[in-house]
C-alpha cells in the first residue's frame, strides 16, 4: 500500500479511504491501523486532506505529521465518487477562495447538513431532532462583494490568496461573482497593466448593489500614504461608469501596542462614499467599509427567517432587541412589527449606517453586546432577541446572560457551527430548546455555511 519514503521519514505515497468532509473544507482519512512503522504510538490517526469527496479511494502524500493527527496531499483518485464534477474555475485548487467546486451543488447541501449535525452532536452533546431546513442559492455568480490583493513586484498583478498560502495568485476571471463586479476585475486589471495604478494600493475591495447595477470600490494603501492618485479617479470612472463611489484606506502603522492595527476610517475620493442596498422594500445605506451580507440571492431570504417566526409566522411584539445589528439588516423589518426595536452595534462605521437606516421608533446604541447586557439589558424584557455574531460567536458571558433574561424567542444567526454549538450547549442547558433549525447556503463552493435557529424559552432547569 505504500511506495517510496520521503526525507522526512514520511512514506510519500500511501492509498487511503475518505470517511466524510469535515468542517473546513478537509476530508477525513485514517492511516492503516496495522502499520506501526508509520503511525507508532498514533495508530489509526486522522489524516486530512482536501479537494477529496466522501467514499473516494486516494493516492496521497503526507505533508505533515504531529501526535494527533496528519495531514495530506492528494495525488490521484482511485476510486472516484458519483458526486465529483468538473470544477468551474480553472484556478480551482490553486486559489484558496473555494473549497467545493468538485461536488456537485446538491451534494455541497448534504455534506455541509451533515457538517453542521456533527458539530452540534460532538461539540454541544447535543442530537439535533428538528429538520434542518435547507435554504439553497444560485451557485454561481451570486457574491455582491470581493476583496482582491494588488502587487506589483515584477509586473502588476490582481488576485486572490493562493490556497494555504499568503502568495498572491492573479485571477482574471472568478465564476462566483456577480457580474458587475467581475467587470470591474476587468478594468481594473487594465488600468494595471497601463502602469496607472500605483504600487502603494494594495487591496481592493469592491462592493455592488441589489441589482447589480451599482458599486462602490475601497482601495488600502500602505501605512502611511496618503496620497491618492486624481488621475486614477477618473479612470476608474472612465472604464466603470456604475461606479458611484471611490475610497481610500491608508493601513495605521504597526507598534508595540498595537501589532496589528485597524485600518483607519475610509477617506472618501468620489460619490458619497455609500452605496443604497435595497432588501425586500427596505433600502439601506451602505458606507465604505462597513459590513453587509454578500449573497446578492439569499439576502431577501435571510431577513425573511430572521424576522418571522417559527414556520415563516410574524414575529410580532412590544420589544425587539437586535444585537450585533451592523447597518440594520434585521432592524428594520423588525420595526415593521415590533412597538420598540433596539439595535446594538459597536463598529462605528456600522453604527453610523444603523442610526441613519433606523426609523424614528427604533433605537440605535452604540456599545458591545456584552457591556450592553450588563448594564440596560439587565433591566429589559424583550420578546424577541436577534443575535448575528461574529465568527468567534456570543462567548459565554453573552450566551449566560440571554439564558438570565428568559426571553421567550432567541433567534440566532450563526456562520461558524463550532462556535455555535458552544454557545448553544450553554443556551439549551439553561433552559432554551430548538424549534426550528434552517441552514442558507450564503456561499456556495465553499465549505462556509450560515445557519439561523429558532430557540423557544422552556424554563430554567432545577
Amino acid at each position: 500500500m505504500y511506495a517510496g519514503e520521503s526525507a522526512n521519514g514520511l512514506e510519500s505515497t500511501m492509498q487511503l479511504t475518505i470517511e466524510k468532509l469535515v468542517y473546513g473544507g478537509d476530508g477525513l482519512a485514517r492511516l492503516p491501523a496495522d502499520d506501526s512503522a508509520i503511525n507508532g504510538p498514533g495508530k489509526g490517526k486522522a489524516v486530512f486532506l482536501p479537494f477529496v469527496l466522501a467514499g473516494e479511494a486516494i493516492a496521497a502524500t503526507l505533508v505533515e505529521q504531529r501526535p494527533g493527527f496528519a495531514r495530506g496531499r492528494l495525488d490521484s483518485i482511485l476510486q472516484t465518487s458519483p458526486d465529483r464534477v468538473a470544477p468551474q474555475c480553472p484556478h480551482f485548487t490553486a486559489c484558496g477562495g473555494c473549497h467545493y467546486q468538485h461536488a456537485g451543488y446538491e451534494e455541497q447541501l448534504k455534506i455541509k447538513v451533515e457538517i453542521l449535525r456533527e458539530n452540534l452532536r460532538r461539540l454541544a452533546k447535543f442530537e439535533l431532532e428538528t429538520e434542518i431546513i435547507v435554504h439553497a442559492s444560485t451557485p454561481w455568480n451570486y457574491r455582491n462583494r470581493t476583496r482582491l490583493a494588488l502587487r506589483h513586484e515584477g509586473g502588476f498583478k490582481l488576485g486572490y490568496r493562493r490556497f494555504a498560502s499568503d502568495e498572491v495568485l492573479a485571477v482574471e476571471e472568478c465564476p462566483i461573482v456577480s457580474p458587475l463586479l467581475q467587470q470591474a476585475i476587468y478594468a481594473i486589471w487594465k488600468l494595471g497593466r497601463d502602469g496607472s495604478i500605483p504600487a502603494s494600493l494594495h487591496e481592493a475591495e469592491l462592493f455592488a448593489d441589489a441589482e447589480d447595477e451599482k458599486m462602490m470600490a475601497v482601495f488600502h494603501q500602505a501605512a502611511g500614504d496618503q496620497n491618492f492618485p486624481a488621475r486614477l479617479i477618473g479612470s476608474l470612472q472612465a472604464e466603470l461608469p456604475s461606479l458611484e463611489s471611490i475610497a481610500a484606506v491608508s493601513e495605521r502603522t504597526p507598534s508595540r501596542k498595537q501589532p496589528d492595527p485597524e485600518p483607519s476610517k475610509p477617506k472618501i475620493l468620489a460619490g458619497s462614499g455609500a452605496l443604497t442596498y435595497n432588501v425586500g422594500g427596505h433600502a439601506y445605506q451602505v458606507s465604505a467599509g462597513a459590513f453587509f451580507q454578500s449573497n446578492r440571492y439569499l439576502i431577501p431570504e435571510l431577513v425573511r427567517l430572521v424576522t418571522a417566526g417559527p414556520s415563516g409566522k410574524t414575529a410580532a411584539g412590544e420589544v425587539a432587541l437586535d444585537l450585533y445589528a451592523g447597518g440594520g439588516l434585521f432592524s428594520l423589518p423588525l420595526a415593521a412589527d415590533f412597538q420598540r426595536v433596539i439595535a446594538v452595534e459597536s463598529s462605528p462605521l456600522s453604527f453610523g449606517d444603523l442610526r441613519r437606516n433606523l426609523p424614528p421608533h427604533a433605537k440605535a446604541v452604540r456599545a458591545t453586546t456584552e457591556s450592553y447586557l450588563e448594564d440596560a439589558g439587565r433591566k429589559l424584557r424583550a420578546d424577541l432577541i436577534v443575535v448575528d455574531p461574529p465568527r468567534t460567536g456570543l462567548g459565554a458571558r453573552v450566551a449566560k446572560s440571554l439564558v438570565q433574561s428568559g426571553t421567550p424567542r432567541i433567534t440566532y444567526v450563526s456562520c461558524d457551527p463550532a462556535t455555535l454549538a458552544r454557545d448553544l450547549a450553554i443556551l439549551i442547558d439553561g433552559g432554551y430548546r430548538v424549534a426550528e433549525a434552517h441552514l442558507v447556503d450564503l456561499f456556495p463552493q465553499t465549505y462556509h455555511l450560515e445557519t439561523v435557529l429558532h430557540l423557544a424559552w422552556q424554563g430554567a432547569r432545577k
